[in-house]
């Protein structure tokens, strides 16, 4: 089952670059253990889908999450500990870091519950009483029995090896004071705030299942006083203007739709939608959350590597200070982009490089052709609806673009980065991938 399993992954790596849709198997093929028949029944999955929610709603508590600490950190743990304590149990496949032992018997529901509960209380010590309520809730609808408490033994000891794992990964060093440059092209914090640059040394990470940060660095962007570069700086000029006459109302509506809430949140809400609408099991939903998340982290940690290694300044400084001669870009200290302007290098762009990712796994799943529509809490009333999913993940690079935080050149390179990233990981996970996804 892991030789097979694992030739499977690599062919959907593959085909995802080739637009091919690889159909997945059962883990139930491989025998008829209990525990995989729980694993594989329809709707099993919805407690992973509980506490991927669980964990969106601690982030949106304000000061839950360390400053310094980018949140798909927290997602990569989560759903790798529910992962690893499935397959403990069910052996459906190899485990992302280590299998620990399993009574034959085990829930392996219980023990993904378990798992969630633990990593999150680990990262959101304060968020105790409400985890604790949710493990409660989750383990109620189980029968009590053996199985069930060899199932919460698992889950706990999943947890503790994600913990111990990423204990020293360099996510609690304390960043040095940031300085900026002062020639024209170089990073420097941007109006109104002015704020010190976010994650410095995020890029310094040690990646989830990456060989290295800069293992897909984008080469260096066009220089800024070159025509690539002024084509590009003109066109975010234009469109990403908070007054801007050329940018298209649907536009606008994009623009601010997703600024409107961080898109790791975003592309997991899709993935939770997705999985619900298939009443996915346990075995689809933690292999798909923790293929997702993974590379959701390894792209983030990827490209502020690349921010810090370029730093390359906003649109806004540049548009505002000028770019060296070139007449047509001279400055315009009045101009003000549709969003404010989020506090990190522009090269390459955040959004595309997160949304390429997340369209990369989902597709190898659902295909080159899931519909998808996507709602915001934090843009009610707006919906956007797309064909496919690499449609939705265009769509969130180039508002950034109509939004005026980056230019063309920035989505472009992230856009390349995020799909190098998720196939990486792709290939190098053997993940759980049963079939019955319902397309």
């Amino acid at each position: 089952m892991r030789k097979r399993t694992t030739a499977i992954v690599t062919l959907a790596a593959a085909a995802v670059a080739a637009g091919i849709t690889i159909p997945v198997v059962s883990s139930a093929s491989s025998g008829t253990a209990p525990s995989d028949g729980i694993a594989d029944a329809p709707g099993s999955g919805q407690s992973v889908i509980d506490w991927n929610k669980e964990l969106i709603s601690i982030l949106g508590i304000p000061n839950a999450q360390p400053a310094t600490v980018h949140p798909t950190r927290s997602f990569a743990m989560l759903q790798a500990a529910e992962y690893d304590a499935v397959v403990s149990i069910t052996h459906g496949a190899p485990a992302y870091h280590s299998t620990v032992p399993a009574p034959a018997n085990a829930r392996p529901d219980a023990a993904a519950d378990q798992a969630a509960h633990d990593v999150l209380l680990a990262l959101y010590p304060s968020m105790k009483t409400g985890l604790d309520d949710q493990l409660t809730k989750e383990l109620a609808a189980l029968p009590a029995g053996n199985p069930t408490r060899d199932g919460v033994r698992v889950g706990a000891a999943a947890a503790q090896e994600i913990v111990a794992l990423r204990s020293s990964d360099g996510s609690a060093a304390t960043p040095a004071p940031f300085v900026p440059g002062t020639k024209p092209g170089n990073y420097r914090p941007t109006p109104p705030k002015f704020q010190a640059p976010m994650y410095t040394t995020w890029g310094y990470v040690t990646p989830f299942a990456l060989t290295s940060a800069e293992q897909f660095r984008p080469a260096d962007q066009p220089a800024v006083t070159g025509s690539a570069y002024a084509i590009a700086l003109q066109e975010v000029k234009s469109l990403g203007r908070d007054t801007s006459t050329t940018r298209s109302p649907d536009e606008t509506v994009a623009g601010k739709f997703w600024s409107s809430a961080p898109v790791w949140n975003t592309w997991n809400q899709v993935t939770q939608q997705l999985l619900a609408n298939r009443h996915a099991s346990l075995a689809q939903a933690t292999s798909v959350f923790s293929t997702l998340d993974l590379s959701l982290a390894d792209t983030t940690i990827a490209m502020y590597d690349a921010k810090y290694h370029w730093q390359i300044w906003r649109p806004v400084t540049a548009i505002r200070q000028g770019v060296p001669g070139d007449p047509a870009l001279a400055g315009d200290p009045t101009w003000n982009p549709l969003t404010p302007t989020a506090a990190d290098p522009s090269y390459p762009g955040a959004h595309s490089s997160i949304s390429k990712a997340a369209a990369t796994v989902l597709t190898s799943v659902y295909g080159s052709h899931q519909a998808v529509a996507i709602t915001s809490a934090a843009d009610p009333g707006v919906t956007r609806s797309f064909s496919s999913l690499s449609a939705a993940a265009d769509e969130a690079g180039l508002s950034r673009i109509w939004a005026g935080q980056h230019t063309r050149i920035d989505h472009q390179a992230g856009q390349q980065l995020g799909r190098q990233v998720a196939g990486a990981v792709l290939a190098s996970l053997s993940a759980h991938q049963p079939s019955s996804f319902g397309y």
